[in-house]
């Protein structure tokens, strides 16, 4: 939720308030179903029948809308210690691939489904923002950022 919170204003100033709405559900509804469709061709039969529960796909394709729209923008982190400014895209970049080895590390011992985390969510929601709000972008139907603004 503090992803959203971060994150998810400067998107719905882009997209307005109804298609705001309509990435976040879409998002989570493509993240719901590259979830399950991971976990029904890697898991046993059991692990299918464990329910997801969550909103962070839709989350995740904010952040991929995010990383599209305001790459250059800066957000306040920590680095050890140290609070500092770094582009988005490194960031939520770093976040993403964070994801998919996660997500990857799970193929690989089994569990899909069953780790407590749907990673897989997080990686096809991500995917769903990027890929739309590039096409929105490059259909000119919504404008990508490249000034600086912050997000903390």
């Amino acid at each position: 939720m503090l992803f959203l919170a971060i994150f998810g204003k400067n998107v719905e100033d882009a997209f307005g308030r109804l298609g705001y709405l309509v990435l976040y559900f879409a998002g989570g509804f493509v993240a719901a179903v590259t979830q399950t469709a991971m976990t029904l061709l890697f898991d046993t039969a059991a692990d299918a029948q464990v329910p997801t529960l969550g909103a962070s796909g839709a989350i995740a394709a904010v952040l991929g809308a995010y990383f599209v729209l305001y790459p250059n923008s800066r957000v306040l982190t920590l680095v050890l210690w140290f609070p500092i400014r770094i582009p988005a895209w490194f960031y939520l970049g770093g976040w993403f691939v964070y994801q998919f080895f996660e997500s990857n590390y799970t193929l690989v011992h089994g569990q899909a489904g069953g780790s407590g985390v749907a990673f897989f969510a997080h990686v096809g929601g991500f995917v769903f923002g990027v890929i739309v709000v590039g096409v929105l972008v490059s259909t000119g139907r919504i404008a990508a950022h490249q000034t600086r603004w912050n997000a903390t």
